[in-house]
This record gives structure tokens, C-alpha cells and sequence, in this order.
């Protein structure tokens, strides 16, 4: 449905000129809408929302907008690279690690995280839906977050293009129904399955919206008019709360994938839980490999034409632990348990 509406939007003149950087006010609109769909809340179109060119240009750019040298980020480890590579390290910023433990359901534990270091940080990134462990959080968790953001003044980032693709009833919170404060990053890479047309927004805190139109205006010209426009026809799919067709038809098929990968995997003897949520599954190396590295163990499997991602991509605390994606059909997937059966 959207690629036949982009398919005929593409071919109209006034589409293929300069869009805006901060988005058309339609496609901006169409996402105030969303979010009164989905969450029940009122975003003000022109001043708290704003069009970036994928989730991760926004992750990365909000640094730009306020962040010093020196200044300190909390970021998840594991967790998704850019945080410290893409945002922090390019702004010369410090990057301050929150473990997520499988003991802690992979959330970071912030009564650990020392009074000195809240005191110093700027902003902190979450993830949730997470990538790579596909953990979940609560409004309650959220709060929890906003709370402790509220007490040491600092900026939470929740990069959330994971909200969609959620299983077992499972609806994903955002960080804006718990406080105006923060931001919320958000695209439709995973939503309607177009991560290859870098079309996303960050919402929320209008100094932060203010700042980062401002940034962008000086970095790039914007998402195609054509992209956003066919986007738009997307977002407004959304009726209730509830997930519409097109999206629930892309959820079910990742989930069905879930299921054998899993299922598979358990049976074969390596012990791996169900996420909830995301298109990963986040599982420790075998116990009868636990002499291995990570990144040797992910050799180990290339040798038998399996492909997986090493933990330790994600940081030091995803050591031990190996990522599945769940992109490939599912007779691959059933094939790559085959192969993966005759090395345990």
C-alpha cells in the first residue's frame, strides 16, 4: 500500500523539490495524529515534533544540539553503538556505561549508578523495546527513569523504533507519557518495514525540537517530500490504540519467526528465552561452548554457514551473549538450526 502511493507521489514535480528539514507540516501533523491515536496524548505539530532522516540520525544529532566537551552521557552496554560512538565520542563527550544484566532483566539498575555521576550527566539514552536483548519496560520503569532525570537534571533520550513490534499483548510505553520533559526518537524502518527510506521524527521537549531544527538546518536538507507523503498514508492506517493490518501482518510473520527460532533452539539444547519484543533474540553462548569467547563461538558457527552477531559489538556487557535476527524466511531459519544441531 505505501510503496504503490510512493510509487505515484515520486512521479509529481512538486515532490522532487527541497523538503524542509524539520518535515512537511503534513507529515508532522500526521504524527501529532499518531500519537493521539496510539497513546492518547496532544503533541503540538509545529513546536514538539520534528522529521529526521531515520531514528539514527536523530540519536546521533540530538548531541549536537546542547552536549560540550567533557560532558558525560549515560548510555546502555550492551547497547546500540551510536549512543557512544555516534553521539557521544564525536561530541567528545564521556560515556558512562549502565550495565544491563540478564539478572536485572536487562534494565539498568540506577540505584547503583553513583550520586557524582547523575550529579555530571547530560542526557541519558534508553532503548526499550531494546536492542540487541529485546527487553521490555513498564510506564512504572519509565517514571522511575523520568524521576531520577527530574532530580539530577539531566535529558532522557528514549529511542523507540522497536514500539511496534511487540508480541503476546505486550504494548510499548514512550517515555512522553510520563513527562513532557524528554524526547521520544521514533521512524518507520521497523513499523511499516521501510528501513531502507531514513524517514523518522523526534518528539517532545520543545527547546530540545527547537535546537535540533536548528542543528539540522545546517547538516542536511531534509527526508524526500515523496517518502514523507507516502508515510503519511501509513501513519493514518492507525484507527484505535490498536496496531493496524498492514502492521499487525509484518508483526505476526517476525513472531512466527520467534517462535521456531526459539522453540528450535531449546530443543537443540541451548537454553534461550522468548523475547517479547524486537526482531532479535538475545541468548547466551551454549554452556558446553562457555570456554569460548563471543567472537570466537560467532567463528565457530560461520564455519557452518551460520551467521550471527558477537555480543561484544554492543559493548563489554554483552561478553558471553550472542544476537539472532529475525530477518531471514523462516526455511533458513530452520536450516541454520540444522547446522547448529550438529556442533552441540
Amino acid at each position: 500500500m505505501i510503496i504503490n502511493e510512493l510509487v505515484k507521489l515520486v512521479k509529481i514535480p512538486e515532490n522532487q523539490n527541497y523538503p524542509s528539514s524539520m518535515g512537511e507540516d503534513s507529515f508532522r501533523e500526521a504524527i501529532a495524529r499518531w500519537y493521539k491515536t496510539r497513546h492518547n496524548l496532544n503533541l503540538d505539530a509545529n513546536s514538539e515534533i520534528t522529521n529526521v532522516i531515520g531514528g539514527k540520525e536523530g540519536v546521533a544529532n540530538i548531541c549536537r544540539v546542547f552536549i560540550n566537551p567533557g560532558d558525560l552521557i549515560l548510555c546502555p552496554n550492551p547497547g546500540y553503538p551510536v549512543y557512544e560512538n555516534g553521539a557521544a565520542k564525536l561530541c567528545d563527550a564521556e560515556a558512562y556505561s549502565m550495565p544491563l544484566l540478564r539478572e536485572n532483566n536487562f534494565l539498568p539498575d540506577l540505584d547503583a549508578i553513583e550520586a557524582n555521576i547523575l550529579k555530571k550527566a547530560k542526557l541519558m539514552y534508553i532503548n526499550y523495546p531494546n536492542n540487541p536483548t529485546g527487553a521490555i519496560v513498564t510506564k512504572d520503569f519509565l517514571k522511575k527513569v523520568s524521576d531520577y532525570a527530574e532530580d539530577y537534571n539531566f535529558l532522557i533520550i528514549h529511542d523507540n523504533p522497536y514500539s511496534e513490534f511487540t508480541y503476546d499483548d505486550y504494548i510499548a510505553p514512550t517515555i512522553l507519557q510520563v513527562s513532557p520533559n524528554h524526547v521520544e526518537v521514533n521512524s518507520v524502518s521497523k513499523m511499516f518495514n521501510m528501513t531502507g527510506f531514513r524517514c523518522g521524527w523526534v518528539a517532545g521537549n520543545r527547546d530540545v525540537i527547537k535546537g535540533l531544527r536548528t542543528v539540522k538546518s545546517q547538516i542536511d536538507s531534509g527526508c524526500p517530500k515523496f517518502i514523507q507523503k507516502a508515510v503519511i498514508k501509513g501513519l493514518d492506517e492507525y484507527k484505535s490504540e490498536k496496531r493496524p493490518e498492514i502492521v499487525e501482518k509484518i508483526v505476526k510473520t517476525y513472531e512466527k519467526r520467534r517462535d521456531i527460532l526459539v522453540k528450535g533452539l531449546n530443543e537443540i539444547g541451548w537454553n534461550t528465552d522468548k523475547p517479547q519484543a524486537t526482531f532479535y533474540v538475545w541468548t547466551q553462548i551454549p554452556e558446553q561452548y562457555c570456554n569460548l569467547n563471543c567472537m570466537e563461538f560467532v567463528k565457530k558457527l560461520i564455519d557452518i554457514g551460520v551467521i550471527i552477531t558477537p555480543g561484544i559489538g554492543f559493548g563489554q556487557y554483552g561478553e558471553g551473549f550472542v544476537r539472532f535476527a529475525l530477518t531471514q524466511p523462516e526455511t533458513r531459519i530452520r536450516e541454520a538450526i540444522e547446522r547448529i544441531r550438529k556442533i552441540l
